[in-house]
């Protein structure tokens, strides 16, 4: 791709190296052998979009190690350009090792101590013009927790404008924060910068003090957001804007591993946005592309195809008619 074409999806955010065991429902003290993957929710995401046909480029970190070279080409393999993906010396590429006890138990070890170098990103390093030309740009509430990642991402939406499709995943994960209202106060303060807002309940009530799935988007519309997005687990996924609002259910699967869930449904998310789909429609296929991962045990590799989304999508909406 040349400089000069503007990306599809452009995140900012995680990356690193995921550690899965390849033994199921027994402790990591038990388990024998490990898979390596690409992992972070924002190189997953650009990974899930990528794979759905859209060009997409990270801006990251990476340390100057093996670990590092594996993520840099596994994003370049995987689809993704890799550009925007410094390498750091101060800080080691991050692990994160999980254990997997099905169905919905799924805990997770962070190697990211004493920071990393996704969160050593800096203004200066930015490209505002590839920033600001990209269809659709998406950042996460982690990229928010340290400096000088901070004023990167804050600088990154000055540089965009409120831009339509200017996406914020609230992906809250507090292990990274030294409070939950540290966060509340980032989150609030970045909310003002974006159209586009998608979490859990858990994560909206950090956002936006509502845990309510109604009240939460509604709280979210009225700092500016366009669009809020409430997932709701079994109960599905809520999309509201000022003039409409749309649930969306779930779709049964057989759970090996629910982690790489969400961002799959973001890579999905980002396709139908970036193709102006009906929200329904939107919300449909993204709720079935985290479904096709849930069901899988990796998450960067494990991301569906355009087909395999439509499958299940129309499958299940087929279903529920005869119903």
């Amino acid at each position: 791709m040349s400089t000069s074409s503007p990306f599809d999806v452009l995140a900012i955010g995680r990356s690193g190296v995921d550690v899965y065991p390849l033994q199921v429902g027994v402790g990591l003290e038990h388990v024998e052998s490990f898979g390596k993957f690409l992992g972070g929710s924002a190189a997953n995401v650009a990974v899930a979009a990528a794979r759905l046909g859209n060009t997409t480029g990270l801006i990251s970190g990476v340390g100057d190690d093996p670990f590092g070279r594996f993520v840099r080409a596994e994003l370049a393999r995987l689809g993704v350009d890799n550009r925007y993906v410094a390498t750091h010396d101060a800080y080691p590429t991050p692990v994160t090792f999980c254990e997997i006890f099905p169905p919905d138990d799924f805990p997770l070890y962070f190697y990211r101590k004493p920071s990393a170098p996704d969160l050593q990103i800096t203004a200066d390093e930015l490209d505002r013009d590839a920033i600001t030309s990209a269809r659709l740009y998406w950042s996460t509430v982690t990229g928010l927790s340290e400096e000088p990642s901070r004023s990167a991402h804050f600088a990154a939406w000055e540089a965009r404008g409120r831009a339509p499709l200017t996406v914020l995943d609230l992906d809250y994960r507090p292990m990274f924060w030294e409070s939950p209202a540290a966060a509340t106060e980032q989150v609030q303060r970045a909310l003002q910068h974006v159209t586009v807002a998608v979490g859990n309940r858990e994560e909206c009530e950090i956002a936006v003090g509502e845990s309510n799935p109604r009240k939460a988007a509604d709280a979210l519309l009225d700092l500016g957001v366009e669009l809020a997005i409430v997932k709701q687990g079994p109960r599905g996924v809520l999309g509201k804007t000022k003039h409409s609002s749309v649930t969306v259910p779930p779709n049964e699967v057989d759970v090996v591993n629910g982690l790489g869930a969400g961002d799959s449904f973001g890579g999905s998310l980002i396709h139908g946005l970036l193709r102006g789909w009906p929200m329904e429609k939107t919300l449909r296929y993204a709720n079935a592309a985290g479904a096709i991962v849930a069901s899988r045990l990796e998450c960067s590799t494990a991301m569906p195809t355009a087909a395999e989304v439509a499958e299940l999508a129309e499958r299940t909406a087929e279903e529920a008619v005869n119903v």
